[in-house]
């Protein structure tokens, strides 16, 4: 117990709860100033682009833009999971060769095989997280393939039913994206506390460039 409470220094505290305070932020920034992030300029395009689909009759086109956004969400749903069970693999492998390789990136002292395990296993919860997320933005994007190509009339859905259901397809995705890029810290810990700091420093700084409008 000793050992494993070495390891949580003021570098893995600090990474963390850059994290939790950024998307805390993040969040509290969408709830009270939607236009200063970029979710509310897509959920508006997304919402235009139902409309359009849905009174021009333009079916083809529709049919076009869900194809490729299920085969970017198949594909990193597909790689993924491909990802989280390689690492699921390792954690169950004792005596690993990596993990030589691992301590010599380390300089906060010699690594624990079982806590350097369970940062596999946390990496590896990211990942099938992520899986998750896309394989889900896929069953909204065909529940839409269906519903924005119905024929006006008495059993067509309303236009404000499919921009929700579209809406949803969109969260998902970008939760899933967001598993990724939570994956380069995760990954950057497995050598040490301080790579791990260094992965939140550059992804906190990218991301406050994507969420923003400009």
């Amino acid at each position: 117990m000793t050992l494993l409470a070495l390891e949580i220094n003021p570098f893995t505290a600090a990474s963390f709860l850059l994290l939790l305070v950024y998307h805390l932020g993040l969040l509290a920034v969408k709830r009270s100033f939607p236009e200063a992030t970029i979710y509310a300029r897509n959920a508006r395009t997304r919402a235009a682009w139902v409309r359009e689909m849905m009174e021009k009759g333009r079916d083809i086109l529709a049919v076009q833009t869900l194809r490729n956004w299920t085969m970017a969400a198949s594909f990193l749903a597909s790689t993924a999971i491909l990802i989280a069970l390689a690492l699921l693999n390792i954690v169950l492998t004792t005596g690993h060769p990596a993990d030589a390789v691992m301590q010599m990136f380390s300089f906060m002292g010699k690594r624990i095989e079982s806590l350097h395990q369970i940062k596999l296993l946390i990496l590896s919860v990211d990942f099938f997280f992520t899986f998750f997320n896309f394989t889900m933005a896929i069953r909204y994007y065909n529940h839409l393939g269906f519903m924005i190509n119905v024929p006006p009339g008495a059993t067509s859905p309303a236009p404000a039913s499919v921009v929700e259901t579209v809406q949803y397809g969109a969260a998902h995705y970008t939760l899933g994206m967001r598993g990724y890029y939570l994956s380069v810290p995760l990954a950057l810990w497995l050598f040490g506390p301080g790579w791990l700091l260094v992965g939140t420093l550059i992804i906190i700084a990218t991301l406050c460039h994507v969420d923003r409008t400009g």
